[in-house]
C-alpha cells in the first residue's frame, strides 16, 4: 500500500448525524452531558453551538503575563534515565471498569457530534430505525436484509469500504477490513450485529483491552438496548446470554479451548453466527499476539469472522491465511482518512508544515542548512527571491548527511548538526503557544515517560487554558468526583486540571484516568500529556496529536518508534463531524530533526508478524483426554470423560499459524525463483562452451583469421593441459618433500611453520605455528582415533603418475595429517597441502628441569586431555584444514610463536629439496610458454574481434557464477524454512509430561494438569504447582493474598522520587513461604531449561508486603503515604492479585480451605478505589 496515499489529504466527508442514545428503559436522554457514575450533570454542550454552527475559526491570543519567560521546560528534558518505557497497553487499560454502572452506560458519544439538537434527533431516529428494521426482518423474512436496508439506519451516507465490507458479510464470507484509525470500522460490526440480531442469532465482539470492551458495551447498549447486549471480561459477567456479547480476546480463546480440547460443560458458542475481532493488528503483539491466531485456528468454520485492523502492509496475507484455514474470506481495504491529517513540525521559533505543497518531500525551510543560516541571521534566506535562487539546485533528498549545504559548502559536521538541533529544541510552552494561537486545541501530547508527563502538567499549572466558566465546571466536577471517590483523586494534578491540563499514564488510577477522559471529551481539558499507551486505548479523539520525540528510552538505550506507532499516535488527531482537518505535530529534539521525521513517515506501514507461541494452557487443553478421578464402585477402571486429540491432530492445528502460512508463501516464491535461476543458468551455460565460442568466431572472423586463431588456440589448450599436469606434479613433489623433511624433524626440535589457506570469501590467511608432530605417531590418542574413525577426515589415496624416465618412483603421494599450535592459541589439524613453508628454527625439545617431560610430549598431553571440537576452515582433494581453540595451558606456548616477518627466508627447509625445485622450474618454464603463446595470439589479424567474443564469454561466465551463488542461497533458505510452533509445542509437552501433569502418550490428565488447564496466567503450570502446594493451607487470608501477589508482580517497579521511598514489608510467615516456593520454582526452571522452554516463573516478594497491608484493611491513603510506587502500579498489582484469588474457588481439585481463604481475601481486597476498577 502506498504510504503517501495514506498520508495525503482526502476529501472531507461531513456527517450530519451524531450519537445520543436511549436509556435502559427505551426513552431518550435530554441533550445534557451526564455521568451519574461521576455524580454530576452539566447542561453545557461538548462544543459551543456558535462555534459548531458558524464554523468560524477562533484565534486565541495569549496575554503577555500568561507565559512568563521562566522557568522553561522541554518535554525531552523530562525523560528520566531511570524511567523506563511505560507499561504495555494491555496493562495500561487492564483494570478499567468492566461492567458499566448506570451513569457511565448512559454516557453520550461525542466523536461525531455536529450539534446537540441534531445529535439527539439523529440518534433517536437511529434507535427507532434499528428496532423497526429488526421487526421487519422477523416479520417478512431474512430476504429483506441487504446493504441498503442496513445503511438506512444511519443519517449519513456510509463510505465505500463500509458498503463493500457489509456486502461481503451478507454474502456469507468472513471479512478482513484494513483502514486508518477513526475511519469508521466499527460501523461494519454494528451493521453485522443488526443483521445477526434480526435473525435471532448471536454475535461476539472481542477487543484486546477491558477498557475498549467497556466502551463498546456502552455503545452497543445505546443502539440495541440493555437486554440485547452483554459483557464478559475477567472481572465482570453482565447478561452473558445476550445476543450481542462484548468480551476480551482471552475470554473467547478460553471458550474455544473447550470446543477443541477438553470439554467440561460446552463450548460456549451456542447459536453464535459471527465473531468480530477488533484491533486484529494486535496479532503482531509480542506478548499477546498468539491469542488472535489461536482464535482464528480454533474457531468453528461455520462462524463468520469480521476482522477489523488498522492499516498494515500485508492485509492480503492475513485474509489469505484466514481463507485457507477457516473458509471463504474477502479483503476490504481503505487508505482514506475521513478527516484529513496535516503534518507540522515545531521548532523553538515556529510551527511549520512538515511536508512541501505536494506532500511528497520535506519542507525546505526545515533543512538543517536552512535552520542554521536562518538562526545565524543570513538575510538571503529570509528574502523570497534569494531563497528561490539559493534553493534552485537543492535536492529534496531528506538525508542531510548526503546533501551539500545551500551555498555549495561541504556537508555539515556532526558538531554543527548537534549545535543546530539543540538551538532549535522548543520548550513545551513554545509549541503550546502556536497550538492555541492557531486554534489547534484540544490536543493529546505524547511524552514517553511518566515523569515527563507529570512535569509538563506542573510546568503549565499556572497557565490558564480555560475561561472562568469552564474552570467553574471543572471545579464542580472535581468536587463531585471527590465526594464519590475520595481516594481516587490525584492531588498533585488538581491544580493543573483546573487550568485545563492533565496527565494520563499507567501511574494514575484508572478511575482518575476515566475522569480525565470524560473532561477531555467535554472540552474541559485542553491538553492531555500521555504516554504512548493512550494511542491504543479507548476512544479519545482530539484536534491535534503532538509527538514529542521519535525515540524513547529502552533497556538498551534509546530506541526509535516504528512507523506503525507513529501513525497510530497521529491517528488520534481529527474528530469526525467536528474537525475539518486533524493535525499531527512532530517536535525538534536533540536526537531527531525534520529529516528523521520524514524518513520515518515515508518508511511505510509495517507488516503483521506472527507471534504464535505454545503455552501450558494450550497444550493441556488440546491434548487432555481421560481424567484421573475416584475409582468407580462398580469397577477399577479409570473414568474417561473425553478423548483428547492425538499428537498428529494437535500438530495440524498448531501448524496452521499465520507464521507458517507466510513461510509457505515464502517457500513457494523461493522455489519459483530457484526454477527460473536454474533455467537461466542452463541457457547461459550453453553460450560459454568451446563449440559456442567456435561458432561465434566463425561467424565474425574471416576464414584466414579464423583458421590462424583456431590453430593457435588448439595449441594453447594443449600447453595449458601440460601446465596443469606440471602444476599437479609440482604439488605432489612439494608434499613428498615436506613429508620427508617433517619425518626428519619428528625426533628433533619443534620447528616453526607457516600455514596458508583461503576462507569461504576468498580471503587468504597466513598462520604462524609450531609443529607438534604427525598424527600417525600419536599412539592411542583421541586425535588419532578421531582421524581414523570419522569420515570427515577420510583421505583418498593419491597415485603419483610419473613419466617413464622419472627415477623418483619412491615418492609417496598420499597425504597425511599433522598437528600444530598456532600463535593465536588454536590447534590446527592439516595435511601437507596447507603448509606454505617450514623453518629450521623452533622450540628446543629439551626438558626445562631434570625429570620433566619433553615439550613435544607435554603438548601432546594437552592435546589429548582436552575435549576438542574441530571446525573445518578449508578443504580440498588433498585433505582438509581444521581448527580448534586451545586452553589456558597452551596459552603461554602460543605467545612464544614468532610473527612471520621476524622469520628469515634463508631458514626455510623446503629450499633444501632438489626434487621439488626441479619440478618448480619445469612448471615455471611451461607457464612462460603459455604466456608467450597468448601474446602470439594477441598479434593475429582477427584478434580484436575475437577478444570481444572472449570478453563476452567471460562476462557470461561471471553471470553464471553469480546465478549459481544465488541458487545456493535459495536452496539453503528453502532447507531452513520449516513449520514453526510444533517444536515449541513438543518442548512444552515434554515439561508437562515430566512434571506429571499430563501423560502425552496416553493423554491421561492428572490433577495438576486439570488445575493448570483451568487457570489463567502467564505460566499456568507454575501457578497450579503453587496453588496445589500444601504449605499454603496454614496461611491466613491476608497472607495468602501476599503470596499470590508475589506470583503476579512481574513488570511492577519501584519508582522512588523526592521523599517517597517506602514500601511495606511482608510478614515473616509470608517470606518463609515464598522462600520455600523458590525451591520449587528453581526445579521447574531447571526442567524448562532441560527441554528448551523459556516461559517466566514469577516469584517476587518485593511487593508482597503492600498486598498484605491492603488485605489486612489499611486504607488507600495509609498505604500510599510516602509510597515508592505509583498509584496505578499498585492498583494494577492489587487487581491482578484479586483476579488470581477469584479464580481459586473455581479451579478443580483445590483444597476447600484454600478456596475459602481465597474468597475471603478477594472480598476484603475488592474495595474502593480498587473495587471500582472492575466496573
Amino acid at each position: 500500500m502506498n504510504t503517501l496515499t495514506l498520508l495525503s489529504h482526502s476529501p472531507h466527508t461531513t456527517f450530519h448525524s451524531s450519537a445520543v442514545s436511549p436509556n435502559k428503559t427505551g426513552s431518550f436522554l435530554q441533550p445534557l452531558s451526564c455521568s451519574s457514575a461521576l455524580g454530576f450533570c452539566f447542561p453545557n454542550p461538548l462544543f459551543p453551538p456558535a462555534q459548531i454552527a458558524s464554523r468560524v475559526r477562533i484565534s486565541y491570543k495569549f496575554r503577555r503575563s500568561l507565559f512568563p519567560a521562566e522557568p522553561q521546560l522541554s518535554d525531552v528534558d523530562e525523560e528520566d534515565d531511570d524511567d523506563d518505557d511505560d507499561d504495555v497497553a494491555a496493562d495500561e487499560y487492564d483494570d478499567v471498569p468492566g461492567e458499566a454502572s448506570d451513569g457511565v452506560e448512559d454516557e453520550i458519544e461525542t466523536s461525531m457530534v455536529a450539534s446537540e439538537v441534531t445529535a439527539f434527533r439523529s440518534e433517536e431516529s437511529k434507535w427507532r430505525r434499528v428496532e423497526k428494521l429488526c421487526n421487519e426482518f422477523r416479520e417478512f423474512g431474512e430476504e429483506l436484509i441487504d446493504v441498503d436496508e442496513l445503511a438506512s439506519i444511519y443519517d449519513f451516507r456510509i463510505d465505500k469500504f463500509q458498503r463493500l465490507a457489509i456486502q461481503a458479510f451478507l454474502r456469507g464470507s468472513s471479512v478482513v477490513v484494513s483502514a486508518p484509525t477513526s475511519s469508521g470500522k466499527t460501523l461494519i460490526a454494528e451493521a453485522a450485529a443488526v443483521a445477526t440480531v434480526a435473525r435471532g442469532r448471536r454475535l461476539f465482539y472481542t477487543t484486546p483491552l477491558k477498557a475498549l470492551s467497556n466502551q463498546k458495551f456502552r455503545e452497543f447498549r445505546e443502539t440495541f438496548g440493555d437486554n440485547n447486549v452483554g459483557l464478559l471480561t475477567g472481572d465482570s459477567a453482565v447478561n452473558k446470554d445476550a445476543q450481542v456479547l462484548i468480551m476480551t480476546t482471552e475470554i473467547l480463546r478460553n471458550m474455544l479451548y473447550q470446543s477443541v480440547g477438553m470439554v467440561s460443560s460446552g463450548s460456549g458458542l451456542f447459536h453464535v453466527d459471527v465473531i468480530v475481532l477488533d484491533e486484529v493488528h494486535y496479532l503482531s503483539d509480542i506478548y499477546r499476539g498468539t491469542v488472535w491466531e489461536e482464535i482464528v485456528i480454533y474457531c468453528p468454520k461455520e462462524v463468520q469472522l469480521i476482522c477489523l485492523s488498522a492499516t498494515v502492509a500485508n492485509p492480503d496475507e492475513l485474509a489469505g491465511w484466514i481463507g485457507q484455514i477457516h473458509g471463504k474470506t474477502e479483503l476490504v481495504t481503505s487508505s482514506k482518512r475521513p478527516v484529513p491529517l496535516t503534518w507540522h513540525f515545531s521548532t523553538k521559533t515556529s510551527l511549520l508544515p512538515l511536508l512541501d505543497e505536494k506532500g511528497k518531500s520535506m519542507n525546505r525551510k526545515l533543512s538543517l542548512s536552512y535552520l542554521q543560516h536562518y538562526a545565524s541571521g543570513d538575510n538571503s534566506f529570509k528574502d523570497e527571491r534569494s531563497r528561490r535562487r539559493n534553493f534552485k539546485k537543492y535536492e529534496s533528498d531528506i538525508s542531510y548527511r548526503s546533501s551539500l549545504s545551500i551555498h555549495g559548502k561541504s556537508p555539515l559536521s556532526k558538531n554543527d548538526i548537534n549545535t543546530t538541533r539543540r538551538s532549535q529544541v522548543p520548550q513545551v510552552i513554545d509549541t503550546l503557544w502556536h497550538l492555541k494561537a492557531r486554534d489547534m486545541l484540544p490536543a493529546i501530547w505524547f511524552i514517553f515517560s511518566r515523569k515527563g508527563c507529570d512535569a509538563a502538567v506542573q510546568y503549565l499549572e499556572d497557565r490558564k487554558l480555560l475561561d472562568e466558566c469552564e474552570m467553574s465546571e471543572v471545579d464542580l466536577a472535581l468536587k463531585r468526583f471527590r465526594l464519590q471517590y475520595p481516594d481516587a483523586v490525584r492531588e498533585s494534578a488538581v491544580k493543573g486540571l483546573l487550568q485545563g491540563v492533565a496527565a494520563h499514564h499507567a501511574g494514575c488510577l484508572p478511575l482518575w484516568k476515566s475522569f480525565v477522559e470524560e473532561l477531555f471529551q467535554r472540552g474541559l481539558v485542553k491538553v492531555v500529556f500521555a504516554t504512548e499507551t493512550l494511542a491504543a486505548g479507548i476512544n479519545m479523539p482530539a484536534r491535534t496529536a503532538v509527538i514529542s520525540s521519535l525515540s524513547k528510552r529502552g533497556e538498551s538505550g534509546r530506541i526509535q518508534l516504528s512507523s506503525n506507532e507513529l501513525l497510530q499516535m497521529a491517528g488520534r488527531a481529527g474528530r469526525r463531524g467536528i474537525d475539518e482537518s486533524g493535525h499531527a505535530v512532530l517536535v525538534q529534539t536533540p536526537y531527531d530533526g525534520a529529516e528523521e521525521c520524514c524518513k520515518l513517515l515515508f518508511a511505510g506501514v509495517e507488516p503483521l508478524v506472527s507471534q504464535f507461541a505454545a503455552s501450558y494452557g494450550m497444550v493441556l487443553n488440546l491434548l487432555a483426554g481421560a481424567k484421573v478421578t475416584r475409582r468407580l464402585i462398580e469397577s477399577d477402571d479409570l473414568k474417561v470423560l473425553h478423548a483428547g486429540r492425538t499428537l498428529e491432530e494437535a500438530r495440524k492445528l498448531v501448524e496452521q499459524s499465520f507464521g507458517n502460512y507466510v513461510s509457505s508463501n515464502v517457500m513457494l516464491a523461493a522455489k519459483e525463483e530457484l526454477t527460473k535461476v536454474e533455467q537461466e543458468i542452463q541457457a547461459l551455460s550453453s553460450e560459454v562452451t568451446d563449440d559456442a565460442v567456435d561458432r561465434k568466431s566463425q561467424k565474425m572472423l574471416s576464414a584466414m583469421a579464423y583458421n590462424e586463431i583456431a590453430n593457435l588456440q588448439e595449441e594453447l589448450r594443449a600447453e595449458k593441459r601440460s601446465r596443469t599436469e606440471l602444476r599437479r606434479r609440482m604439488e605432489l613433489r612439494r608434499m613428498s618433500a615436506l613429508k620427508l623433511l617433517l619425518k626428519e624433524l619428528e625426533d628433533g626440535h619443534l620447528p616453526f611453520m607457516c600455514l596458508q589457506y583461503k576462507d569461504s570469501e576468498g580471503v587468504q590467511h597466513s598462520v604462524p605455528a609450531v609443529y607438534i608432530g604427525k598424527v600417525d605417531s600419536f599412539d592411542g590418542t583421541k586425535v588419532k582415533n578421531m582421524v581414523y574413525t570419522n569420515d570427515c577426515f577420510a583421505l583418498n589415496a593419491i597415485v603419483t603418475e610419473l613419466s617413464v624416465d622419472d627415477t623418483e618412483s619412491q615418492l609417496d603421494g598420499r597425504p597425511s595429517y599433522y598437528v600444530a599450535l598456532g600463535s593465536d592459541n588454536s590447534w590446527y589439524l592439516f595435511t601437507e597441502k596447507w603448509i606454505k613453508t617450514v623453518y629450521r628454527t623452533g622450540f628446543p625439545n629439551v626438558a626445562l628441569a631434570r625429570g620433566d617431560a619433553l615439550p613435544r610430549e607435554i603438548m601432546r598431553t594437552f592435546l589429548d586431555k582436552a575435549d576438542i571440537q574441530w571446525e573445518e576452515l578449508a578443504n580440498s582433494e588433498l585433505g582438509g584444514l581444521w581448527c580448534s581453540e586451545g586452553s589456558l595451558e597452551t596459552w603461554s606456548w602460543s605467545l612464544n610463536v614468532p610473527v612471520l616477518s621476524t622469520l628469515s627466508e634463508d631458514d626455510e627447509v623446503l629450499k633444501m629439496s632438489q626434487v621439488y625445485y626441479e619440478a618448480l622450474e619445469c612448471y615455471k618454464e611451461q607457464r612462460n610458454k603459455v604466456s608467450r603463446l597468448k601474446k602470439k595470439i594477441a598479434r593475429t589479424e582477427g584478434f580484436r574481434e575475437y577478444k570481444k567474443i572472449i570478453e563476452m564469454t567471460k562476462f557470461t561466465e561471471e553471470k553464471i557464477k553469480r546465478l549459481k551463488a544465488r541458487s545456493n542461497r535459495l536452496i539453503s533458505r528453502i532447507e531452513q524454512i520449516e513449520p514453526s510452533g510444533w517444536k515449541e509445542f513438543m518442548q512444552v509437552s515434554n515439561v508437562i509430561h515430566e512434571s506429571r501433569a499430563l501423560d502425552i502418550n496416553t493423554h491421561i490428565i492428572f490433577p495438576l494438569g486439570e488445575t493448570a488447564a483451568a487457570i489463567r496466567g502467564e505460566n499456568e503450570l507454575w501457578l497450579a504447582m503453587v496453588l496445589r502446594s500444601k504449605v499454603l493451607l496454614g496461611l491466613k487470608p491476608a497472607q495468602l493474598a501476599a503470596v499470590c501477589g508475589s506470583l503476579v508482580s512481574e513488570g511492577v517497579k519501584v519508582r522512588p522520587w523526592k521523599n517517597n521511598s517506602y514500601i511495606y514489608e511482608a510478614s515473616t510467615t509470608v517470606i518463609n513461604i515464598i522462600n520455600l516456593l523458590d525451591e520449587q520454582r528453581n526445579s521447574l526452571l531447571e526442567l524448562q531449561e532441560k527441554h528448551g522452554v523459556q516461559i517466566p516463573c514469577c516469584l517476587d516478594s518485593q511487593f508482597s508486603g503492600m498486598v498484605e497491608a491492603w488485605a489486612c484493611g489499611l486504607t488507600w491513603r495509609e498505604i500510599m503515604m510516602d509510597c515508592a510506587m505509583d498509584e496505578g502500579d499498585l492498583a494494577r498489582l492489587l487487581r491482578r492479585t484479586i483476579d488470581l484469588l477469584a479464580q481459586i474457588p473455581k479451579l478443580p481439585d483445590i483444597d476447600p480451605l484454600l478456596q475459602s481463604n481465597a474468597m475471603i481475601a478477594s472480598n476484603v481486597m475488592d474495595r474502593p478505589p480498587i473495587s471500582e476498577l472492575a466496573g
